[in-house]
């Protein structure tokens, strides 16, 4: 579990660093490939970059020890780590609402992982839950981008943010079925889909989500992200690779209580004005630009 831990740590590390270079982006280039180019010229942008690919090669050393439930609920302390960044590079004490946050997340993991005790995963189900399971997580994908459409970019910002959301968790997933394949041999691997979907879904999820930071500050652009990624992993955990939890109705109830708190947690931690610095300085100058380009697509609908 450490690894999933420390894991987080980078990866929290990277958001910070990717918003940053992210929201300097024109509106315009939300959800366009140029986007990701323009931020390659951004040398805290790849540096944020490679922070989270440490974060993600240590996750996968996770999701290599331990079964894809177990692990999620601990990869979405990234928002910790990212307001711990945010906390150390503006040198303000943390109010009580962060650690309010802080305490009622950990508490909601403890109590989900302590109650539900995730177990039994093994290969991969038959092709059809998978297929249904991508064409579900894709499908609500394609929603939530028509329905950020056209929208003020705090809720384009949030509906951007939880797509990205259910693609890292289907990321996780392809990621932990990359694993079990590798097991078979690297050319097993090297003949199958898998891997190659796995980049795809990394490379738009990843767009997604620095379309949302282009958007909005991490307290509006993160936080969908951080809840949507582990719920989505841990559906997915369930119907692919036939992982269990307890099933009482009281340890279904607890399980629902934790994974509630764990959410409420997010969105308390997500809310904290350190989180929001980033985009208060870059868009003091810039706010009334944005606003007109906001109010300018609106009437161009």
């Amino acid at each position: 579990m450490i690894f999933a831990v420390v894991a987080a740590a980078f990866t929290g590390l990277g958001f910070v660093a990717q918003q940053h270079a992210a929201y300097r982006e024109p509106l315009e280039e939300m959800l366009h490939p140029r986007l990701l180019l323009h931020l390659l010229r951004s040398r805290l942008w790849l540096a944020g970059i490679g922070t989270m690919i440490v974060g993600q090669v240590l996750f996968a050393v996770a999701l290599n020890m331990a079964d894809i439930a177990q692990v999620e609920p601990l990869l979405a302390s990234n928002l910790i780590f990212a307001l711990v960044a945010a906390h150390l590079i503006y040198r303000e004490r943390l109010g009580r609402a962060e650690w309010q946050g802080a305490v009622l997340f950990t508490a909601g993991v403890a109590l989900f992982l302590t109650i539900g005790e995730p177990h039994g995963g093994g290969e991969p189900s038959t092709w059809s839950p998978r297929w249904i399971a991508g064409a579900v997580v894709l499908g609500l994908v394609g929603l939530l981008t028509i329905a950020g459409q056209h929208r003020d970019l705090r809720v384009r910002a949030i509906t951007l943010a939880c797509a990205a959301g259910l693609l890292y968790g289907l990321q996780d997933a392809l990621t932990r079925s990359v694993l079990l394949l590798f097991d078979h041999g690297i050319w097993q691997a090297a003949r199958d889909w898998q891997p190659y979907s796995l980049v795809l879904i990394g490379a738009t999820a990843l767009l997604f989500s620095q379309s949302a930071f282009d958007a909005a500050p991490l307290r509006i652009s993160l936080p969908a992200t951080t809840a949507a990624e582990p719920l989505t992993g841990i559906a997915l955990s369930i119907v692919i690779f036939d992982e269990r939890l307890r099933v009482s109705v009281g340890s279904l109830a607890l399980e629902a209580i934790g994974l509630a708190a764990m959410v409420a947690g997010i969105v308390v931690l997500g809310r904290s004005p350190y989180l929001g610095k980033p985009g208060d300085r870059a868009g003091a100058a810039a706010n009334g630009v944005r606003e007109e380009s906001a109010r300018e697509d609106g009437a161009g609908c």
